[in-house]
């Protein structure tokens, strides 16, 4: 019995392993494509390790482009426009869950409602408010239709509701406000959640392509998505340098996934064991 249950986890963990293989084998080449050469990248049938490391890709990208400035500007953008969720959701998770006011279900399921509305739908409304605020073309214009999302919401407002009120009611009885109460107690108990959260908005905003490439028009004011394209031309896509300029880009969301893999992981546990 003990043999057969050791060879059913070995058979599942290598089931695990090659299927986490196949998901991240794009990234593994792209990582290794951005050190080829183009003779390598060119040759048939197609090589996955190069034949030499073929560092002038890097060359290529931090000399044709300015991208430290586009990772700066990504960087920045994803960071105030995750903590802007951060704040707003977390407020308005709060609101719905602890606090009793007029309205407060027909409130909730218009935020709801906003989730049916396919973002695209709304860029050419928020592209006329951003120009009538005089925002086209600046860190604000782009950070401000990020500073909320009703998707991360509902994800705390359900959070926050498998959480006793007795925690609250017992902290008042301690002169606790509803302040109070949300930054000492509630919030320390929800940084799991509140971590998956910060990573996948974090992600989500400096992988955004689209509306920072419709609110900017000025080379300083690009994000890596959208300045990584000037590394193709009209003529011609040279992959080496492209690959490379993916690598680099590669690496920010990489390492906040590092830095907050263990509060992932118990965000995931805790959803498993209350679920």
């Amino acid at each position: 019995m003990k043999t057969a249950m050791q060879m059913r986890d070995f058979l599942f963990s290598t089931m695990c392993i090659i299927i986490g293989l196949i998901v991240i084998s794009p990234v593994i080449y792209c990582v290794s494509a951005s050190f080829m050469s183009s003779g390598d990248l060119s040759s048939y049938p197609p090589k996955f390790i190069p034949s030499q490391l073929f560092l002038k890709n890097y060359e290529i990208v931090f000399t044709s482009t300015p991208l430290l400035r586009f990772i700066w500007n990504s960087f920045l953008i994803a960071i105030i426009g995750t903590v802007g969720r951060l704040i707003t959701s977390s407020l308005a998770a709060y609101a719905f869950s602890f606090l009793e006011f007029k309205g407060k279900n027909i409130w909730f399921l218009v935020i709801l409602g906003t989730m049916m509305i396919p973002g695209d739908m709304l860029f050419i409304t928020n592209y006329i408010t951003v120009a009538n605020m005089k925002l086209i073309n600046t860190y604000s214009g782009v950070i401000i239709v990020m500073m909320a999302s009703a998707t991360y919401m509902f994800i705390l407002r359900q959070h926050f509701l498998s959480i006793s009120k007795e925690y609250r009611d017992a902290a008042f009885i301690d002169g606790c406000g509803d302040f109070r109460f949300f930054t000492s107690m509630l919030v320390p108990m929800s940084k799991s959640i509140l971590s998956s959260i910060f990573i996948a908005s974090f992600i989500g905003l400096w992988n955004a392509y689209l509306w920072p490439l419709i609110v900017t028009n000025s080379e300083n004011m690009r994000t890596v998505q959208v300045g990584i394209t000037m590394l193709q031309s009209s003529e011609s896509i040279i992959y080496g340098p492209i690959m490379a300029g993916v690598t680099v880009i590669l690496i920010p969301s990489v390492l906040v996934f590092i830095i907050f893999q263990k509060q992932l992981v118990q965000g995931i546990t805790l959803g498993g064991l209350k679920g």
